[in-house]
């Protein structure tokens, strides 16, 4: 996964946790990820993120995983 893919993708996680009004720490704790991990990927050298966290993800806001990639 390309950087610029990577910084798109914390932008959409960041952007769309302001939507659902959820701390990072609420988010992470209905994806079952930790705090840390979730800053990481909303930070500005964020580490790639699995389809895995990315269905994780989805299930905290209550989305389909389709939407995690539209961004």
């Amino acid at each position: 996964m390309s950087k610029d893919i990577r910084l798109r993708l914390g932008e959409h996680i960041r952007s769309l946790r302001a939507k659902h009004d959820l701390t990072q720490e609420e988010l992470a704790r209905r994806a079952a990820i930790s705090t840390n991990y979730l800053q990481n990927l909303e930070s500005r050298n964020p580490k790639t993120a699995s389809v895995l966290t990315l269905e994780k993800l989805a299930k905290g806001f209550g989305v389909p995983v389709w939407q995690m990639l539209r961004f």
